[in-house]
């Protein structure tokens, strides 16, 4: 117990405002009498949170609120929605709760720190059922003792402790508590870790929780390690949802994975459980993949398109969708260019076609590719396939789809602005009577 509050002692200043996590149980009020006794002019608030699932839950807040009331701490309160069909929390959900309530907390009164009472049983549970389940190098390394938020810090100063230590702590000091009989049940995953792997681990070692203590903080530096690595990248790979895999493409696998991964986690935020690493594996395949244009769907209506040395991330609702329109001058097409009539034009480029109305049929159509497109192009024998001059003049993937294509009612191609006028386009000297621009 010496070692938390030593940790406490060198991490709290005089006049720190401390948000504590106080269930009454015997871990959170173990924590929050080392704070009182603490030499320092500390403001405390107790949190506390009835989660509205035992009925007991009522007499632990009373509890709770008069043992506060007596040692002058200020105290706060919430209550959650009975469960229901409507509010049928999961745990993830709660933690979300949980979290959100302690910060308008720490925000309400401008503290500095959160305190809960995690300590170094947990530590070992929290790692084992992690290692059992599957996570990633973070998660593996289960909790530290301080965690850097915005503005304000976590801390957990009973990791350096056992639960043994505690029951000590509070026989001595004669520390109140209430019990939660659900901690006895072996129903949960996590009882029966406590219950039935942590006394063998124990009766191996009575100081393996700081084995697993030193085995996080050793799994946690090189994971920021690795960290840094990944950050350096993305900063200077990743902008504007596009990702330059030049550079990458040859880091070793585990980078490139964590690579992914991070732009994911940015990509996702909250819905990170919607990618798996199946999806990872997809696009390191992907990005290793020679041809030079390839699209995938990704979950949550997220499209990666790789185009030729570029993987950029975009949402369905952004990859425009196929479109015919009947030609009207100076309208505004989907990709945001225009095609008007001019009355002359004297340099020969892709960007402006003249055309005889006599050798077409109107009215003119402005629409996306088609499975099968060809074009007779302009001085040349025979037609070629849209889909291969977009290729040829490197059109990223996401741009052909809304690309423009002009035809005329019976669905001649007559030019794709920009890039290939076909057989229906006129010399200056010869006859024509419309001059579309591409702008």
């Amino acid at each position: 117990m010496q070692e938390s509050i030593t940790y406490l002692t060198n991490t709290l200043k005089d006049n720190d405002v401390v948000v504590v996590g106080l269930s009454g149980g015997p871990d959170s009020m173990c924590l929050l009498d080392i704070l009182i006794k603490l030499n320092k002019r500390l403001k405390i608030i107790a949190a506390h949170i009835n989660h509205n699932i035992r009925k007991e839950s009522e007499k632990e807040a009373i509890f709770v609120e008069e043992y506060c009331k007596n040692k002058n701490i200020i105290y706060e309160y919430i209550k959650f929605p009975k469960k229901n069909e409507k509010t049928n929390f999961n745990e993830q959900e709660l933690r979300k709760r949980r979290y959100e309530f302690y910060e308008n907390i720490i925000k309400k009164y401008n503290a500095k720190y959160l305190l809960t009472a995690h300590h170094g049983d947990d530590l070992i549970e929290t790692i084992l059922m992690r290692i059992t389940r599957g996570s990633n190098l973070k998660g593996y390394t289960g909790f530290q003792v301080c965690t850097q938020k915005n503005g304000y810090c976590i801390l957990k100063p009973l990791i350096f402790t056992t639960k043994d230590d505690i029951q000590n702590y509070n026989e001595i000091n004669n520390i109140p508590f209430v019990i939660d009989k659900t901690n006895e049940e072996d129903i949960y995953t996590r009882n029966r870790y406590r219950h039935h792997v942590l006394p063998f681990l124990k009766k191996e070692n009575q100081d393996i929780h700081k084995k697993y203590l030193k085995f996080s903080n050793e799994l946690l530096e090189y994971y920021n390690y690795i960290e840094r690595i990944v950050s350096k990248h993305i900063a200077k790979e990743y902008v504007n949802n596009t990702l330059n895999i030049n550079n990458i493409k040859e880091l070793d696998d585990f980078i490139l994975k964590k690579i992914i991964e991070e732009i994911l986690k940015q990509q996702y935020v909250d819905n990170l459980d919607l990618v798996s690493d199946k999806h990872i594996d997809e696009i390191m395949a992907i990005i290793k993949n020679n041809k030079p244009n390839i699209l995938y769907n990704l979950p949550g209506r997220t499209i990666l398109i790789k185009e030729y040395d570029k993987l950029v991330f975009t949402k369905s609702e952004d990859y425009q969708s196929s479109y015919k329109l009947e030609y009207k001058d100076g309208m505004i097409l989907p990709n945001g260019h225009t095609i008007t009539k001019i009355n002359s034009c004297d340099k020969k480029s892709n960007f402006h076609i003249r055309l005889n109305s006599k050798e077409i049929k109107l009215p003119l159509y402005i629409r996306t590719r088609l499975d099968g497109d060809r074009i007779d192009i302009k001085n040349m024998n025979g037609s070629k396939k849209v889909k291969d001059i977009f290729i040829d003049c490197k059109i990223p993937t996401k741009e052909r789809n809304s690309y423009p294509i002009v035809t005329d009612a019976e669905n001649n191609i007559l030019w794709i602005p920009g890039l290939k006028k076909s057989k229906f386009d006129k010399e200056k000297e010869e006859n024509y009577d419309i001059i579309l621009w591409y702008n």
